[in-house]
Parts: structure tokens; C-alpha cells; sequence
């Protein structure tokens, strides 16, 4: 199989199903001999015999988010912050965290324990038994048309979800056998009215909840239209030779087109479907290490060439987050789901998760799938402005950590002090901003990328200080080094965000004719970055620290922080041994020009050698996706070495062999965090951008080219600016083709090449010197 992988795993445990999609519809592919009846736990092992055991499908919806939690308006803190920030100030930092609790509690009862979000969660499962099974099982995932398989002897299932049909199509040729569709088999957390019907050709389950409120989902339908020789059973369909199966689960309230209109064809919708899935999958490719294509492999290790694990799931990862790229952007877990109770809700996390999981779209050909983070966000802003308003009385926009069916802050305690936390909106800024660095869209950046950024700007505005802190401010989700809160005062991120988002204005008001004149004049009152007393860069700058021009700034009393390369009495210490690596923010997307300074940019490289010592060692197995953001600020550092070593800790223990999904933590929760970050920090090895509103954009190539990959090639990644068409390398030898919409300066070491928009230029770099040729403009 060029693209995709063979298994022989027969599981019984969702999340080490095969998984398919369509964004807006999932299905997990499992089962096979020993299995038991679905719903049922099955282990994991080799199923090599015949035995009980059953074909399943669970299947799963973007929208389907049970109602759990009511949502209540953000605790009203906003005349306590005066409060808030004497006890910041003081030092007394789980004081001002214990604080807000107590005052959402005397607000509202429903905040005398912590409130989660919405959880996603499946439908139902499809399950299929066959007649006669005997021989060995095997599985198989396509990742360029989405075709998933289960054989297991003679009996065989086919798996793919149409994104022009919107169904998923499951087809069981061979010598029949039963169907049954249900519910999981565990207990949901808040009832639900089932009902199913059973009749010729036809399983259908209805689900209402029973205590919506306004705004809430009121319940589901799945519906299966059977086509072949059926009839009814006790509990299912009995199915006499092949079967086709067209399944979709419908939001109540929904109205889609009739599942009897869609073309009863397997080969038809899966050829219209590959047109689509598999041309967004084309988009780019990568080759790493070697001068040939690589042998059919099974898991993460097969092949054994130095680049192939890494590229093998470069295309794993980039399948499972085009397949969870709907209509909303992937969940903690995509668009799948096997239990009522996932982790953290596997809902929207805003904090790190879904940055991740995004990360790689926009670089590997597919910035279009950015649209979904868009459109959720966009349709949340009267909540973000509530947020802002009820916790700090500010006006624009305050971007919640966690989220799912509203975007209100409901969700923080007295030690995950989350209303503390005020970079989310300026982060996700970012996102809008890099949309049209990558695709050169003007509309977008005025008519949607603006408004966002400017009210993102209208909250610091107001929450700033006078002498320009965040107070209270907090670093997700670290705690200062013999502190006893993860409160604090002008936390590293929170800084670099907010210069990021302003400095991304200032740049859209020259491209797009607007008065840059305030926001210009906003970040000069940023504090500078500090330099910790054993050379790394701060996690936290602490209270007073120095402004953006490097002058000391009165604060606190008593905190003498002078900024870059200076250290105070009183500040806090840096804790290395942690997932986050929130403080390299400014290397993540493009470098934060303050790094220009010689010392900053030593102490960020400190940073990131410091934090790459505590994920070697064996307790450091949790969060997967901090190693990316590790991996993205080696990259853009220039550490090819340490950039390598996050992919290959990625790559070995944050992926399960057995369906190429990766993990949160090692071998532990589905989550597709990694399978977006991964591939973006391949990507950033190879190509580093960067966009001025003005001038020349430059594009580095091979920025952090580990010595493991001396050979390579990859096509179609897209960068600021431009398209990297062709990438090829060899030791001494560089050759790339590049498209350019913005002029770039391209690079490969010290040599310099440059391309005007609207061209398409071959160029070569070989030694010391560099050769150009330039083909017709197009």
C-alpha cells in the first residue's frame, strides 16, 4: 500500500480502532475473532483464529455534544480585581486564585465545583456478525481515499465516510450474516430516551435527551439504510450475501438531504469521495532520508530507514486531522468518540491542544481546513465580549481555555486558575493572521482577520495596568518553582502573545491602509522578556519587569527587574520539569523580533535544551504536544538536532502501531493533538517563513536539517508568502521550485536567492555558490 498501513491487531477497544471521516462524520473500524458482542470490553492481541468475535463501526458526530453541563454567565470578578491585584502584587497568588472561587460560588451555586464543558460523544454501533468466520484477521487503512478494512477469512468489511454524500458507506460482500445497531453499553452521565426501529432494509435508533435548555441539542438519529437480502430479526437485520449499508447520524434540528436520494453504489461514492479526500491529501508529501521510496510497512517501525517512521506518520497524522475537519475543527479526539466520558470532554482546548492539532494544516497544502477554527470562533465572539466584560470589565475579547457548545468561562478552580489566563483570544489571533500570510487572501484579512485582532487588542487595552502588566496573568499550566499557585504576574506567554498580535496589526494596517498610530503606542508598554539567573529564558517575568525599549519600569514594590538579560530580587523561578513550554511562544510561528538581541536568543535555546533534559528522562511521558511546541521553537532556532529528537519521542511514544493514531500521554487516551503537530514541526525543519506587511517575506530552506535526513524531497508545502512546489536535497546540493504571491528572499545558508509574486522560479544552491534560473511567469 503506497499510503497507509496492514495490521493484523484484532481489538475490542475503540480507541485503537481504525478511524475514517469526513469532518463532520467518524467512524471507528474495530472488532474481529475473540472480540465478543459489541459494546462488550475486548482486549488487544493478535487474532489469528476463529472464535466469537464481530465486524464494528461506531460512529460519531461533530455537533454531538451531550448536554451535560448548563452554561452560566462568567463570574462577575471585575469589581474585585483591584483586589485581585494588591494580593498578586504581594505575592499572596493562590490568595487571588482561592478569591475568584469563592466569589463565582457566592454568585451562583453551580460554581461550587468545578464546571466542565460539554462532552463528544458516539451515536451508536453498527455491528456486524458473520454467517461462518475461520482463518486469519487482517486490517488495512488507505489514508489517500479513507478506505478502511477488516478480513477475517472469507469475511470482509469495507469502511469509508463520503464527504460529498455526508454518509458513511460500509459494504460486506461474502456469505451474510447479522446486523445490530445500539447504543455504547456504559451509562451515560444524563439520561437518554433510546428508541429503535427495525424493519426491511432499515435500522434506525432515536435518541432524545431529557434536560436541554435553550440552545441545546435535543437529541440524535442514526439511520441505516440496508441494501441486499435482509430481514428482520430480535435485534437486528439478518443479511443473506452482501450487504451495502449507507449510516449517518442526524443533530435534531437538522435537516439534511434523504438518506434514500443518495446512490445505492459503493464504487460511485467511493470514486466521488477519493476525488475529494484524496486530492486534499495529495497536497503535499515528504520523503526523508534516502534516495528511494520505502517498502509497504506495518506500524510506526516498519521500513527501518531513518526518515521513515517520521514520514510514515507526517501522512498518518495529516490523514486523521483531514478526516476530523469539518464544519468545526478537530475535537481533543477529532470527530471520534467510543465513550460518554472522554477525557477533558474532548472538547475544544485552547490552551495548547487545538493549536496543535491545526498546526500542520495550513504548511501541508490545506490552509482551507483552517476555515472550521474560524467559523467556530466567530460564532462565539458574543460570549468571549461577555467574558471580558463580567471578569475584568474590558472591553473586546476573552477566549476561554476549554470549550464546547458556548464559549462563556465556566471552567477554572483554585489551583487551574483559568480565568487568570488572558492570551487565548491573541493566540488564536495568530491563527486568523497566519490564514492570509499563507494564502495571500486580502478579503480575509480585512473582513475577518481584523475585527478579530482588533478586539483581542480592545482587552489589553483596558486590562493592561498603567505601567503595562498582565496582572493577573498565568502560564499555562505551570506553577513557579517553590510557589504555591499557578497565579502570577506578567507571565512570559502572556507578553509574547500580546506583542505578537500587536506587532500582526501594526503589519495589517500598512497592507491595508489603516492608522496603526494606538497600537503602536500599546506595545511599547509591554514588559520586555527577562533572562532567569541561570541563562534561561523566563518563564516569568514577574512583577516591574522592563518595557519593550529595555528601560526599568517602576512595579511592584521591591521587584528590581531590569528585562533582557537582567534578574531581580523576588522573581519567580523556573520550573522546567513540565508538558507546557508555554514561554516559547514567540518562536512558534514567526520569531518575535525582540530575539534579534543576541542574549534573548541564547537564553531561548537554554529554554529549550533545559526543557528537552526533563522529557528524557522516564517520568516525562504526559502531553505529547508539548514536545511539539518544543519541537517548533528548535526548529525555528536553528537546533536541527533537538528539533529531530521531539519528532522521534513523538514518534515512539506517542503512537499506537496497531492504527497509527497518537496518544495524549504514552500508549494512554486517543487524542489527534500530535497528529496535526507532528507533521508541522517536520514541516518547519524544512521550510521557516516569515511576512513583513512591507518588503521582501523570507523563506529559509532546511532551517534545522537534521543529519539523519541527508537525503530528501518534499512537494507542496506552503509558506508565507508563497508555495515551496519542490523541495530536494543531498549532501552539498539543494534544488527547490518556488511560488511566490508576496516577494521572498529565499535562502539556504548564506546564500541568497529572490523571487517576485506572481513567479515561478527553479532555483539551485550547490557549495558556496548558488545558480537561478528562472522558468515563465505565471
Amino acid at each position: 500500500m503506497d499510503h497507509g498501513f496492514v495490521s493484523r491487531h484484532a481489538t475490542g477497544d475503540w480507541e485503537r480502532a481504525l478511524i475514517t471521516g469526513n469532518g463532520r462524520q467518524g467512524a471507528l473500524v474495530y472488532g474481529g475473532p475473540g472480540r465478543g458482542p459489541a459494546g462488550t470490553p475486548g482486549g488487544s492481541s493478535e487474532g489469528t483464529s476463529g472464535g466469537p468475535g464481530d465486524f464494528r463501526v461506531t460512529l460519531s458526530h461533530e455537533r454531538l455534544f451531550l448536554p451535560v453541563t448548563e452554561p452560566l454567565p462568567p463570574p462577575s470578578t471585575a469589581s474585585a480585581l483591584p483586589g485581585l491585584r494588591a494580593s498578586l502584587y504581594g505575592g499572596r497568588f493562590r490568595e487571588a486564585a482561592e478569591r475568584v472561587v469563592e466569589l463565582a460560588a457566592g454568585e451562583h451555586p453551580g460554581y461550587a465545583a468545578t464546571r466542565w464543558i460539554d462532552p463528544l460523544v458516539p451515536s451508536a454501533t453498527l455491528a456486524f456478525t458473520p454467517a461462518s468466520t475461520s482463518g486469519d484477521y487482517r486490517r488495512t487503512c488507505d489514508f489517500a481515499t479513507g478506505l478502511v478494512t477488516q478480513e477475517w477469512g472469507e469475511a470482509r468489511q469495507e469502511v469509508f465516510v463520503s464527504r460529498p454524500a455526508d454518509v458513511a458507506v460500509i459494504r460486506h460482500p461474502g456469505s451474510g450474516g447479522s446486523l445490530r445497531l445500539a447504543p455504547i453499553e456504559e451509562e451515560p452521565p444524563v439520561p437518554i430516551r433510546f428508541t429503535r426501529v427495525i424493519g426491511p432494509g432499515r435500522l434506525v435508533l432515536e435518541a432524545e435527551f431529557s434536560t436541554p435548555w435553550p440552545g441545546a441539542i435535543r437529541g440524535y438519529t442514526v439511520e441505516c439504510r440496508v441494501l441486499g437480502d435482509s430481514e428482520p430479526i430480535a435485534d437486528g437485520l439478518a443479511v443473506d450475501g452482501e450487504a451495502l449499508v449507507l449510516a449517518r447520524t442526524v443533530i435534531h434540528g437538522s435537516r439534511p438531504d434523504p438518506i434514500e436520494e443518495i446512490t445505492p453504489d459503493f464504487d460511485l461514492l467511493l470514486r466521488e469521495h477519493t476525488t475529494v479526500h484524496g486530492e486534499l491529501f495529495a497536497r503535499s508529501s515528504i520523503r526523508l532520508g534516502r534516495r528511494t521510496e520505502a517498502p509497504e510497512a506495518e506500524g510506526v517501525s516498519g521500513g527501518g530507514g531513518r526518515g521513515e517512521a517520521a514520514e510514515r506518520l507526517v501522512e498518518a497524522g495529516r490523514y486523521a486531522v483531514i478526516c476530523s475537519s469539518g464544519e468545526l475543527p478537530p475535537t481533543l479526539q477529532g470527530v471520534w468518540s467510543g465513550t460518554y466520558s472522554p477525557p477533558w470532554c474532548s472538547g475544544f482546548t485552547l490552551d495548547g491542544n487545538l493549536a496543535s492539532a491545526v498546526a500542520g494544516l495550513a504548511v501541508t497544502g490545506t490552509p482551507e481546513l483552517m476555515t472550521p477554527v474560524f467559523d467556530l470562533l466567530d460564532g462565539k465572539m458574543a460570549d468571549f465580549r461577555e467574558n471580558a466584560r463580567r471578569l475584568y470589565g474590558c472591553r473586546g475579547i476573552l477566549v476561554p481555555a476549554h470549550m464546547s457548545t458556548h464559549g462563556l468561562h465556566n471552567h477554572f478552580g483554585p489551583v487551574w486558575c483559568l480565568t487568570f489566563w488572558t492570551a487565548g483570544a491573541g493566540w488564536l489571533a495568530r491563527l486568523y493572521y497566519d490564514h492570509y500570510a499563507h494564502t495571500g487572501d486580502l478579503a480575509f484579512l480585512r473582513d475577518r482577520a481584523w475585527p478579530f485582532m482588533t478586539e483581542t487588542a480592545l482587552f489589553y487595552e483596558d486590562f493592561l495596568t498603567r505601567s503595562g502588566d498582565f496582572v493577573p496573568s498565568y502560564s499555562p499550566e505551570n506553577t513557579p518553582a517553590g510557589g504555591d499557585s499557578q497565579a502570577c504576574v506578567n507571565a512570559t506567554m502572556d507578553v509574547a502573545v500580546a506583542r505578537d498580535v500587536l506587532g500582526n496589526l501594526v503589519h495589517a494596517c500598512e497592507v491595508l491602509g489603516l492608522e496603526d498610530a494606538r497600537w503602536r503606542r500599546l506595545l511599547t508598554r509591554l514588559p520586555g522578556y527577562r533572562v532567569a539567573p541561570t541563562g534561561e529564558l523566563a518563564e516569568w517575568i514577574g512583577a516591574g519587569g522592563a518595557g519593550a525599549g529595555g528601560a526599568e519600569r517602576p512595579g511592584a514594590e521591591g521587584s528590581g527587574s531590569t528585562g533582557a538579560g537582567g534578574a531581580g530580587a523576588g522573581e519567580p523561578g523556573d520550573n522546567h520539569a513540565h508538558r507546557h513550554a508555554s514561554h516559547l511562544y514567540p518562536f512558534w510561528y514567526e520569531r518575535d523580533p525582540a530575539f534579534a538581541d543576541p542574549r534573548l536568543e541564547a537564553a531561548a535555546v537554554l529554554a529549550v535544551r533545559r526543557r528537552m533534559e526533563w522529557w528524557r528522562g522516564a517520568g516525562s511521558d504526559e502531553m505529547a504536544f508539548g514536545l511539539v511546541q518544543l519541537g517548533l521553537a528548535a526548529a525555528a532556532l536553528g537546533l536541527a538536532e533537538e528539533a529531530h529528537e521531539t519528532v522521534t519521542l513523538l514518534a515512539t511514544r506517542y503512537w499506537r502501531e496497531e492504527n497509527l493514531v497518537s496518544t495524549h500521554n504514552r500508549d494512554a487516551i486517543f487524542n489527534v493533538d500530535v497528529c496535526g503537530g507532528l507533521p508541522a514541526v517536520v514541516a518547519a525543519m524544512l521550510v521557516r517563513s516569515s511576512l513583513p506587511a512591507s518588503g521582501y517575506g523570507r523563506l529559509d530552506l532546511l532551517p534545522a536539517l537534521p543529519r539523519e535526513w541527508p537525503y530528501g524531497e518534499a512537494r507542496g508545502l506552503v509558506v508565507r508568502g508563497g508555495t515551496v512546489d519542490r523541495l530536494t536535497w543531498e549532501p552539498g546540493r539543494v534544488e527547490a521550485v518556488i511560488t511566490a504571491w508576496a516577494p521572498l528572499l529565499v535562502t539556504w545558508g548564506a546564500q541568497r536567492a529572490r523571487v517576485l509574486p506572481g513567479e515561478t522560479v527553479p532555483l539551485t544552491f550547490v557549495g558556496l555558490d548558488a545558480k537561478l534560473t528562472r522558468e515563465s511567469k505565471v
